[in-house]
């Protein structure tokens, strides 16, 4: 039996989909308020019958923050995929998202010491990494440091993922993932999905950054490849960055708007102009009462080059990335169906 935590997000969705198409037995950790539809949508991008596979996944109701249940529900597991996390770069968030990110991870390594589970994938992030001081493309080497402009998304990232290996320090056998910026289909109101609603929408603005891409379906398949018995051996006890490409946000933007066939952004954001505008949302935010539409973490690298080398799992194991254009070109076609 297989574990899945975060199984109605973007990763989490995707892993259940290929896990169950590989013939898998999975339970799912689910919360009573998590959104089912949004996993069934997902498999309906590739699937004619989503309903038919949806239904061979045994849901199960719990919380990581419930260290108990979670010892609970994972006799019988032999494998964990821990995909849930909790995203935000609202700094109300801070306390909240280190609790539920740290203390969650904390809590599910301990279960799976305790009921001896075999194998362990655990989803981190570029986030958790550290910067290069000459600009050369960051690896798995690459070592995070402490930073007054660290968001609290990155500390609750990298925390999470002392978790993991304080638990192979214990005896637990893992795998770490860093995926870059996630691109794919689902919820087109967060995250990277977001971004082609917006440009759909007549996005005006680009920065100059650069950050590394990958394909959703791409980080699942790297995960389960990773745990595969005939890999693990080269694999555990490891982290691999995943990331098909290093692309400018201007790029980006420029790729999702021609996949749309819509006008690409053209007026440059500046540092100033940024910090101009989630200032400006602050004081909207103070007095409307409604949380703000950006803020400093949300903007902060937006005009930053950081490059990331993701070949270290495809010099491991047999793996290779699909290629970004046709990766946007599909999430774009997706987006299209769903507002048609």
């Amino acid at each position: 039996m297989i574990f899945v935590t975060g199984g109605t997000g973007l990763v989490g969705s995707h892993l259940l989909y290929d896990l169950l198409k590989s013939g898998k037995e999975v339970r799912a950790l689910k919360r009573s308020s998590s959104n089912m539809k949004r996993v069934k949508k997902v498999f309906a991008y590739y699937d004619d019958n989503p309903t038919e596979l949806f239904e061979q996944i045994e849901w199960v109701e719990g919380n990581i923050l419930n260290y108990h249940s979670l010892e609970d529900l994972l006799p019988g597991t032999s494998e964990v995929y821990h995909c849930a996390a909790m995203v935000s770069f609202h700094p109300n968030d801070h306390d909240s998202m280190l609790n539920n990110n740290v203390k969650g991870t904390e809590n599910l390594i301990n279960a799976a010491i305790h009921n001896q589970v075999k194998k362990f994938c655990h989803v981190s992030s570029i986030a958790a990494l550290g910067k290069t001081q000459d600009g050369s493309e960051i690896n798995e080497d690459t070592y995070w440091t402490p930073s007054k402009r660290k968001s609290s998304y990155s500390l609750s990232k990298f925390f999470s993922e002392m978790e993991v290996w304080r638990g192979i320090e214990e005896g637990l056998e893992a795998v770490i993932v860093n995926p870059s910026i996630i691109l794919g289909p689902g919820n087109w109101d967060i995250g990277s999905p977001k971004l082609f609603q917006a440009i759909w929408k007549g996005l005006k603005y680009y920065t100059k950054g650069e950050t590394g891409f990958v394909d959703v379906r791409d980080v699942s398949r790297a995960m389960i490849n990773l745990m595969e018995n005939e890999n693990f051996d080269k694999t555990r006890n490891q982290r691999f960055i995943l990331n098909a490409g290093n692309l400018s946000y201007q790029n980006f933007f420029n790729k999702i708007a021609d996949a749309l066939q819509k006008p690409r952004p053209k007026t440059f954001a500046s540092d100033l102009i940024l910090q101009a505008s989630w200032r400006a949302a602050r004081l909207a935010s103070f007095f409307s009462g409604k949380r703000p539409s950006i803020t400093r973490d949300a903007v902060s690298g937006s005009n930053v080059i950081s490059r990331y080398n993701g070949r270290k799992i495809t010099e491991t194991i047999d793996y290779q990335y699909r290629d970004l254009d046709q990766t946007i070109i599909d999430i774009a076609g997706m987006f299209r169906g769903d507002i048609s």
